[in-house]
C-alpha cells in the first residue's frame, strides 16, 4: 500500500541513518542554509520553537491572531505561553487566513500575527506586507511547517515577518524525526532566542536518543510499501492511538519532553534530509503537475492553482464525496488522508475564544483529502490516484 506521507528518507539509508550521530550546531547551520537566512534555532518541537519565540518578542497576555483552519497544535504553543489565541477564518475559496478579517482582530495592545502557508501554498506577500503597514505594532510570524520555503511571485514567505517557525516531525518535507525550527534575519532576535533557548531547554538524554532511533526506524518500516497495509489496519482498529493522535479536543497540552532539547541522532536525520529537499521538491512538483493535467476537467473537485511557488507539503482537492474516494484508493491500494480532520474554534478546548467567523473553514474538515506527493509516489501511482477520482464523479 502507498501511505500518503512518507519522509525522504529510503529504506537502505537505514542502517547507515540509525547508527549516525550528528549535532544540533549543524543542522542549524544546514537549515540555515538552505532557508537561505542567517540564523536558524533549533528545538525539539515546532510548538516549543513558536513558545520561545513570543516570549523572544517580549508577547505576554497578549492576543495572538491565528488562523482557525490550522495544527491545533499552534493555538496550544500559544496558550501555554501565557498569550490568548485569537482565530481567524479562511479567505473565500482558500485554505489560507483572510487578512481583511485578520486586520479586524487585531485590538488596541501590540501582539503577533501568526500568518500561515499550508499545503504548500503561499500566502499572498503583498497582503502580509499591507498589513504591515496597517499595524506596524503587530509582530508577524510565518508558520512555515506544511509550506517550507514556498515563494509569492518569487519572494520567499518565510522572509516576510521578524522570524518563521518550522516543524520537523516525520510527516513534514523536511524532518528531524521529532524538532521545530525558527529562521530569521533579526541578529538582535536571534541573540535573545539563542539565549532562551539555552536557558529553557534541558540537554536530550540517552533515553530519549535510544527512543528516537527506535520510533524513527520502526516508523520508516512501518510506512514501507509492503507493510503499511498491515499498519493501517491496527491503526483503523484502535490498537495504535498513543501513537498517532496527538490530540484532544478538550485539552491545550504540550509533550513530556517540549523542554528538552533535540538529540544528536534527530540533528543528524535533519541534516541528512536538508541535503535531498531540493530533489524532493522538484518530485513533489511533477506528481502535482501531473494530478492537475489529470483532473483539470473534473467540475466535481476542487483543485489546487500551480503557482510556481507552491512546494507541496501536500497536494489538497475538496469534494463533497471524501470517504466514497478514500474508500475507492483503498481498494488499489493507496492511501487518500486528511491533515487537518477537525476545526478549532468548535473544539471544547477553544470554544470561548474569540473568532472572527464566515462560516468557510468549518467545512473543510470533512471535504478535504490530501493524495500523496512523496518521493515513492510514480507516474502509475498518479495515474492511479487520478481514474479513481474521475470514475467516482
Amino acid at each position: 500500500m502507498i501511505p500518503r506521507l512518507l519522509p525522504p528518507i529510503k529504506v537502505g539509508d537505514l542502517p547507515l541513518a540509525f547508527l549516525s550521530r550528528g549535532s544540533v550546531s549543524a543542522f542549524e547551520a544546514a537549515f540555515a542554509r538552505l532557508a537561505k537566512t542567517k540564523y536558524a534555532i533549533a528545538f525539539p518541537y515546532g510548538r516549543t520553537a513558536l513558545l520561545c519565540l513570543l516570549e523572544a518578542l517580549g508577547l505576554n497576555e497578549r492576543k495572538i491572531i491565528c488562523p482557525s483552519y490550522t495544527c491545533v497544535v499552534v493555538p496550544h504553543a500559544v496558550s501555554y505561553s501565557n498569550n490568548e489565541p485569537v482565530f481567524v477564518d479562511c479567505a473565500e475559496d482558500s485554505y489560507l487566513m483572510d487578512m481583511e478579517l485578520a486586520s479586524e482582530a487585531v485590538g488596541t495592545e501590540p501582539s503577533a500575527l501568526i500568518a500561515t502557508s499550508l499545503y504548500g501554498e503561499p500566502i499572498s506577500v503583498d497582503a502580509v506586507s499591507g498589513f504591515c503597514r496597517e499595524h506596524p505594532n503587530v509582530e508577524v510570524i510565518q508558520d512555515c511547517a506544511h509550506s517550507f520555503f514556498c515563494e509569492d511571485a518569487g519572494r520567499a514567505v518565510h522572509k516576510h515577518g521578524r522570524a518563521a517557525i518550522y516543524g520537523l516531525n516525520i510527516s513534514k518535507t523536511v524532518t528531524s524525526v521529532f524538532g521545530g525550527m525558527v529562521t530569521t534575519d533579526d541578529e538582535q532576535l536571534a541573540t535573545h532566542l539563542r539565549a532562551i533557548q539555552r536557558r529553557k531547554l534541558k540537554p536530550a538524554t540517552l533515553n530519549k536518543d535510544i527512543s528516537r532511533r527506535l520510533y524513527f526506524l520502526s516508523s520508516r518500516i512501518a510506512l514501507s510499501p509492503l507493510l503499511y497495509q498491515a499498519v493501517r489496519g491496527l491503526s483503523s482498529s484502535g490498537l495504535l492511538g498513543r501513537f498517532v493522535n496527538y490530540y484532544s479536543e478538550a485539552l491545550i497540552d504540550m509533550p513530556n519532553d517540549y523542554l528538552v532539547q533535540l538529540t544528536d541522532f534527530e540533528a543528524a536525520i535533519g541534516t541528512l534530509v536538508c541535503t535531498r529537499y531540493h530533489d524532493a521538491i522538484a518530485h513533489r512538483r511533477m506528481i502535482a503537475a501531473r494530478y492537475n493535467d489529470g483532473m483539470s476537467d473534473c467540475e466535481h473537485l476542487r483543485i489546487p492553482d500551480l503557482n510556481p511557488g507552491h512546494t507541496w507539503s501536500h497536494y489538497t482537492v475538496a469534494t463533497e464525496n471524501a470517504s466514497k474516494y478514500t474508500k475507492a484508493a483503498l481498494r488499489s491500494k493507496v492511501e487518500l488522508g486528511r491533515v487537518l480532520e477537525y476545526f478549532i474554534p468548535d473544539m471544547p478546548a477553544y470554544a470561548n475564544h474569540r473568532h472572527l467567523d464566515r462560516n468557510i473553514a468549518r467545512g473543510y474538515k470533512n471535504k478535504i483529502l490530501n493524495l500523496p506527493v512523496h518521493m515513492e509516489v510514480t507516474n502509475q501511482i498518479a495515474d492511479t490516484v487520478i481514474s479513481i477520482m474521475r470514475v467516482c464523479e
